[in-house]
């Protein structure tokens, strides 16, 4: 499965220059997880499935009255950069507490110019201000989302492998889950949801 397949499977129609912005990327994310350890994921096509499809597959549910996201617990930027090439309109802000995984975000948005892009180094909870939406993938249990993350944002949008039923049976007072949405992720036979939490 190629990046330009992928995107036209799930239908996106991108701006100009994002999809080759989304080839260095990935092509910087596979030259510094030899060194830094990004990410577990090795093999250069399962980084196109599992990091970059997987990320855009939530392009389409990201409303455009989310102006203003911030990534919680990026890692090497995912989804975070992903969607600030995609929706430059977007101004996305990362939070990564790892070191080495915010230098390499800092790295990816000098070589792209990314403008729309601001890296915290630092835990979440440290983190001020309000933003439209919060977006995690795999960072942790719902409950711990909200927990960490639920001062930063009245709508939290959680990325998921199976359906966490347990899960949201153990949401917080003060909290519901407001949509669910089942993502089809081209090339990836694995199940992946997109789990809307609101403030209530």
């Amino acid at each position: 499965m190629t990046l330009n397949d992928g995107i036209v499977a799930l239908g996106l129609t991108l701006p100009a220059g994002a999809e080759d912005k989304l080839e260095v990327f990935l092509a910087l994310l596979a030259k510094w997880n030899r060194v830094y350890n990004l990410t577990a994921i090795r093999d250069f096509d399962q980084m196109v499935t599992h990091h970059l499809l997987d990320s855009l597959a939530v392009l389409p549910h990201l409303g455009k009255d989310v102006r203003t996201l911030v990534d919680v617990g990026s890692g090497g930027g995912l989804p975070g950069l992903t969607l600030a090439i995609c929706r430059p309109d977007l101004q996305v802000t990362s939070v990564e507490a790892n070191q080495k995984k915010a230098a390499f975000q800092q790295q990816v948005k000098i070589e792209l110019g990314l403008a729309n892009v601001s890296i915290h180094c630092r835990r979440v909870e440290a983190l001020a201000g309000i933003f439209d939406a919060a977006i995690s993938r795999a960072f942790a249990e719902l409950a711990d989302f909200v927990g960490l993350a639920g001062h930063l944002a009245r709508r939290l949008l959680a990325m998921k492998g199976g359906y966490p039923q347990a899960e949201i049976g153990n949401l917080p007072v003060g909290w519901r889950v407001a949509e669910t949405m089942k993502l089809a992720v081209p090339g990836l036979d694995a199940e992946r949801h997109l789990i809307v939490l609101e403030k209530i």
